[in-house]
């Protein structure tokens, strides 16, 4: 799934906003990395198990950031950012947010792009849920035969499967 922290995505459309969207986990500290990073602290450097945890914190909110927009028919996110908060000492929570849209490629290098990320493509990073099927069985989203992107109808090989 694209994901920038711009609120639009050069060469792309947005052709749908689909909602603010989160993803949220509450941590709580192990005792045994805060003496340790008490300890480090003493003499300087990185806190190295404080940076996994931090590091695989970040993670599982963007996975369950990334859910989420899938969830409400997005393919991308826009103006995404993360924001954490010191819960009774302890625990912290981190909250990634941003909003999920329905953007397609207007630009070659935007189209590159989007190979790259898999859209276009059944079952790829930046197909909505639900966007696998058109009316009649005919897939949705899938990389058009011609190389300047364009359906023999005319109509962009990018385009958002009706019903949607």
């Amino acid at each position: 799934m694209l994901c920038v922290t711009m609120n639009d995505i050069p060469g792309w459309e947005i052709q749908r906003v689909c909602g603010e969207v989160f993803g949220v986990t509450v941590r709580s500290r192990n005792a045994f990395s805060q003496m340790g990073a008490g300890f480090k602290s003493l003499v300087g450097g990185e806190l190295q198990g404080m940076t996994r945890n931090v590091l695989a914190s970040r993670n599982e909110a963007m996975t369950r950031l990334f859910a989420e927009a899938q969830a409400r028919g997005g393919n991308a996110l826009v103006a995404m950012r993360f924001d954490t908060t010191e819960l009774g000492g302890n625990w912290s929570e981190i909250c990634a947010y941003a909003t999920a849209v329905v953007a397609v490629p207007v630009t070659e290098a935007a189209k590159q792009t989007a190979l790259q990320l898999g859209y276009g493509q059944p079952g790829g990073a930046g197909q909505p849920a639900g966007a696998g099927q058109q009316a009649g069985g005919a897939q949705g989203w899938q990389q058009p035969g011609q190389q300047n992107w364009d359906q023999p109808s005319g109509q962009s090989g990018w385009q958002q499967p009706s019903g949607q």
